[in-house]
């Protein structure tokens, strides 16, 4: 019909790196065509509570970042997820990566398709490429 809205591919999860969080609190353009993709396919989207810890300062400048983690699921950071993430460096050699390790491992955990949306796209390939359902974009 006329006027309605087609739906693309149904489902999925996004996930938001702090930039990817930062970015959406400012209205990048590009990361709010992500936003609004997944809303399209009905994907979810989340963030990783380690994320928290890299985008949240504690004062009034938090107001956009804490609208845009209003919107999407924030997902705790397990003993499991710990050790998967450890699991993750040790395979990819990458000791600096503990935070994105999270991410990944967080990615890894979610029904697909998965998008990764971040500022650290060769890390985030290296970890989460095991599954080859998850795409990583740089923003």
């Amino acid at each position: 019909m006329a006027g309605r809205r087609r739906r693309s591919a149904v489902g999925g999860t996004l996930v938001l790196d702090a930039d990817g969080v930062s970015k959406a609190a400012h209205a990048d353009r590009r990361v709010q065509a992500f936003l609004t993709s997944a809303r399209n396919r009905d994907a979810t989207v989340v963030v990783s509570a380690a994320t928290l810890a890299e985008v949240v300062r504690g004062g009034p400048r938090d107001a956009a970042v804490h609208r845009v983690l209003r919107r999407v699921v924030q997902l705790p950071v397990s003993p499991e997820l710990g050790r998967r993430a450890g699991e993750l460096l040790g395979v990819t050699g990458l000791t600096h990566a503990t935070v994105d390790a999270l991410v990944a491992a967080t990615a890894l955990d979610q029904p697909g398709p998965v998008v990764v949306v971040t500022s650290d796209p060769e890390d985030l390939h290296a970890l989460t490429a095991s599954r080859r359902d998850v795409a990583v974009q740089a923003v």
